[in-house]
């Protein structure tokens, strides 16, 4: 044996543990894109329940409002109603409606002008129950939006 010189055996193994290293880096990598990818998954079905239920709240509105001024809800004194969206979009939607009577200047010298204002909200989620459901909104996929408005219209004598 000559001085300097390493003896074969010595160096086996060595390539193997890089190799392994390598490996482990790898399927590490591996695992973090897999759960990147399933987490942006997830995010784009909340996405788009969120534009459903949004949708799907000014639907309600757009409905409780024709109630309200040609419908069935011409005083809509504490009126409320599930619509069930869910063949469409999976939604249910609850519209309540109330009103208050103002006297809002005159029509006429001595003559009081009446004014109906209508509070109209929305609420939609994807429940089999009605909206807002409080059970369900601690769980994952659950979207609710709420829309509310405020409209006017002359009562006329």
């Amino acid at each position: 044996m000559s001085r300097g010189r390493i003896p074969a055996s010595h160096g086996r193994g060595l390539g193997a543990v890089a190799i392994i290293v390598v490996l482990v880096g790898l399927a590490s990598l591996a695992a973090a894109i897999v759960r990147l990818g399933m987490a942006s998954h997830t995010t784009a079905a909340q996405d788009v329940m969120s534009v459903r239920a949004t949708a799907a709240a000014q639907a309600g509105l757009q409905w409780g409002l024709y109630q309200a001024f040609k419908g069935a809800w011409t005083a809509c004194a504490g009126g409320s109603q599930t619509l069930d969206l869910a063949a469409d979009t999976g939604m249910r939607v609850t519209v309540n409606c109330d009103s208050r009577l103002f006297n809002e200047g005159e029509s006429a010298p001595g003559v009081a002008r009446k004014l109906r204002v209508y509070t109209l909200d929305a609420v939609a989620c994807n429940s089999t129950g009605s909206c807002p459901d409080a059970t369900r909104a601690v769980q994952l996929g659950y979207a609710e939006r709420r829309v509310q408005v405020h409209a006017a219209a002359d009562v006329l004598p």
